[in-house]
């Protein structure tokens, strides 16, 4: 079968969700990303470049990215960015791949970055423009719907909004459902639609697993021929600006349908499950994660 691309969220996506007083020690983080590593992680969205103001808990963003790209040169790292600012510090560090996040729901995006639709496409073509060789994959937060205006049931209206970012230059999108309100039918017409109309374009999904439907919708995704998909270790984290918004997919549950049904993912479950472990055993959080409550070792009795 074919290869799936694993692309792991969450120590930024996670991370940013915990709370805690004193934040999460720069050191702990980077040994659970050393973990992921070890488990074949090739993927990472590491940390976000944002005000420490808004997310406490990823201020140090500097010393990370400074750490995984000393020890990792051969890894796909990259960072949210918010704004030129946020490019310009990533950048500088030497980071060569950044997210940016826009929502399809404009009353999400007011909450979320505090931003009208036009303005985030504004700054959008600003970091372009200042940064051309930048690689930019643009994160379309409520795809499929929003904690305000309820669920999204057009195709055509994703395909219609994109279109500025296409003709901006987006060559990568990540399909993104931010309150995990999204059903598999509706998943495989918004790709369809967006394949037809973009055919070039580049597609990734990220989906939460508030109503138990993250792994049939990446399925989903998979069979209308996406191959990159976003995950968070033990299911940790969700968009903290979007009410009833639970937990991301978690890596180590989807490691192990996807090696299960024999797609090659080059991740090794017994090693990400021990990642899950022992992040959820020195961080505090909502952890979706079915694989982490459960001791393999332990047989089922009937």
């Amino acid at each position: 079968m074919s290869k799936i691309e694993v692309v792991e969220v969450g120590p930024r996506d996670g991370f940013q969700s915990v709370k805690c007083a004193p934040p999460i020690a720069t050191e702990l983080k980077l040994d659970v990303i050393d973990q992921l590593v070890s488990a074949g992680v090739k993927h990472m969205e590491y940390t976000s470049f944002v005000s420490p103001k808004a997310i406490p808990q990823l201020a140090d963003s500097k010393a990370v990215t400074e750490a995984v790209l000393k020890k990792y040169p051969g890894l796909d790292l990259f960072a949210l960015v918010p704004n030129l600012r946020g490019a310009q510090n990533a950048y500088e560090l030497g980071l060569r791949k950044v997210c940016y996040v826009v929502s399809l729901s404009k009353s999400h995006n007011k909450a979320n970055i505090n931003r009208t639709h036009e303005q985030s496409l504004d700054a959008y073509k600003e970091i372009r423009s200042a940064y051309p060789d930048l690689n930019i994959v643009v994160d379309l937060a409520t795809t499929f719907g929003c904690p305000f205006e309820g669920k999204y049931n057009d195709p055509q209206a994703v395909v219609d909004f994109l279109k500025d970012y296409i003709d901006a230059g987006m060559t990568t999108c990540c399909l993104c459902d931010t309150i995990g309100i999204a059903d598999p039918a509706q998943v495989k017409a918004v790709i369809g639609a967006l394949k037809a109309a973009y055919p070039t374009l580049n597609l990734q999904v990220h989906f939460h697993d508030t109503r138990g439907l993250g792994m049939v919708n990446t399925m989903a995704a998979i069979e209308s021929g996406i191959t990159e998909v976003q995950s968070a270790l033990g299911g940790l984290g969700g968009c903290p600006f979007a009410p009833g918004a639970s937990g991301n997919l978690s890596t180590e549950d989807m490691i192990w349908m996807l090696n299960e049904m024999g797609y090659e993912t080059g991740i090794e479950f017994s090693k990400v499950l021990a990642a899950a472990k022992y992040q959820a055993s020195h961080i505090p959080g909502n952890y979706s994660g079915h694989h982490i409550h459960i001791e393999q070792e332990t047989p089922c009795k009937f």
